[in-house]
């Protein structure tokens, strides 16, 4: 979610990026084309966790693109609510996260699956 650089995750650091400097540079089709490549992106990172966590095209019912397009909805829906409920961290915040917190997840993650692995080939 951070990849999509909106809100919580888009860490103003500079003054004119707390005004949000876009919108004070941009008007018009010029404001209109940066946002559509931010839902764009968006767009994209929701299709490609569609493919690569939830199963991509296959459902019981319906045909494959309309799962992928059902899929892809529910992750733009899951952006939209995050980004509405969650606050913005600040920098030592989200830092303080990454090292202490999700690090270790991955490296625990990591030892987990090699000793699986492990495991299963000596079963």
């Amino acid at each position: 979610m951070a990849e999509t650089h909106r809100l919580p995750f888009d860490l103003p650091e500079a003054e004119s990026e707390l005004v949000a400097g876009f919108n004070t540079e941009y008007g018009g089709m010029r404001f209109g084309y940066f946002f559509l490549g931010e839902y764009l992106g968006l767009t994209l990172i929701a299709v490609l966790t569609a493919l690569l966590y939830l199963g991509g095209w296959h459902g019981p019912w319906l045909p494959g693109w309309i799962w992928l397009l059902i899929k892809t909805a529910a992750v733009i829906f899951v952006f939209f609510w995050l980004r509405a409920t969650l606050p913005r961290p600040r920098y030592d915040q989200l830092m303080a996260l990454g090292w202490k917190v999700l690090l270790p997840l991955a490296l625990f993650n990591v030892l987990a699956t090699a000793l699986a692995a492990a495991l299963w080939r000596l079963a």
